[in-house]
């Protein structure tokens, strides 16, 4: 059983508030804290247990690991093996920056070499936030990726296998993202659009500022995201694309959408011009600074 020490750090959060970002009940974590000691809760002045972002860190580590079809026990360990003491994680955040992990986890992936890619990003989760390793990590290897495949050096197999591995962390780091009582955020993309793993890391990056997350995806119909807002009432709606092209098609279709609800447009699709179309803003293309950019 771990211990609880005492704290009056009030950066902490109690353990419904950690189970509703996680999306696992509380009676789950405090089995998850007894037998595996995957999360070390401080003590409160009031005498709650406190969990701290450096427990959460480690509870959506072991999470992602149990989507990918390994039992709490193992991913536990993984998790706890990967991380050590504080000091060891400070040592391995100078040993291995963030450019020797992009360039590890690229290398793994062209190989189709699954069980590395999933080690390389238990070791950058042990360091970085979830939104660290989305800007830092995933999203510039995904880059990579797609511009290699564009260069015919990557092939569609091993892009295809990318983003799939990719996606499934990322995922996984999203579980929970429709909980709590923040501020909700829908966030989908247009019809044809099928590039939506920026999306993901949008709304990666949103949870982790306190938000509520509604997340259609890619190919959204549009008369599915206007029914989905008005059923929800979001305080934004975000509409990302990689296409120009995509985007312009849509816009007639949401003829005074944004009268109702805040529009945002997003993606390396995204214009003043279609935002003007649409009566929309437009969110800078790199997905964490837009999430910072509608910080309360």
């Amino acid at each position: 059983m771990s211990k609880v020490r005492s704290t009056s750090d009030e950066s902490l959060i109690r353990i419904g508030e950690l189970a509703r970002r996680a999306g696992v009940p509380a009676a789950t974590l405090r089995a998850w804290e007894r037998r595996y000691a995957i999360v070390e809760p401080v003590r409160g002045p009031s005498g709650y247990r406190l969990y701290s972002p450096d427990d959460e860190r480690r509870l959506r580590s072991m999470l992602a690991l149990i989507d990918h079809g390994l039992a709490p026990a193992e991913a536990a360990a993984r998790v706890l093996s990967a991380v050590g003491a504080d000091a060891v994680l400070r040592e391995q955040a100078s040993a291995v920056p963030a450019p020797g992990l992009r360039a590890e986890l690229f290398d793994a992936l062209l190989r189709f070499d699954n069980a590395a890619a999933e080690q390389i990003m238990d070791r950058a989760l042990a360091v970085l936030s979830a939104d660290a390793f989305v800007r830092e990590i995933a999203l510039p290897v995904l880059r990579r990726i797609g511009d290699g495949w564009s260069e015919d050096t990557v092939t569609v197999g091993q892009e295809h296998f990318a983003s799939n591995v990719l996606r499934g962390r990322m995922l996984g780091l999203a579980r929970g993202w429709g909980g709590g009582s923040g501020r909700l955020a829908l966030l989908a993309c247009p019809p044809g659009e099928h590039h939506d793993l920026g999306l993901v890391g949008f709304g990666v990056a949103l949870r982790g500022l306190g938000w509520r997350v509604t997340f259609l995806g890619a190919d959204s119909p549009i008369d599915t995201i206007v029914a989905c807002a008005e059923e929800i009432e979001p305080d934004v709606v975000v509409l990302s694309s990689i296409s120009e092209e995509l985007l312009a098609r849509s816009a007639g279709e949401f003829d005074g959408f944004a009268d109702r609800y805040p529009l945002m447009l997003a993606g390396p699709g995204a214009s003043g011009e279609l935002a003007a179309r649409y009566g929309a803003a437009v969110l800078t293309e790199d997905p964490v600074a837009a999430a910072a950019s509608l910080a309360p």
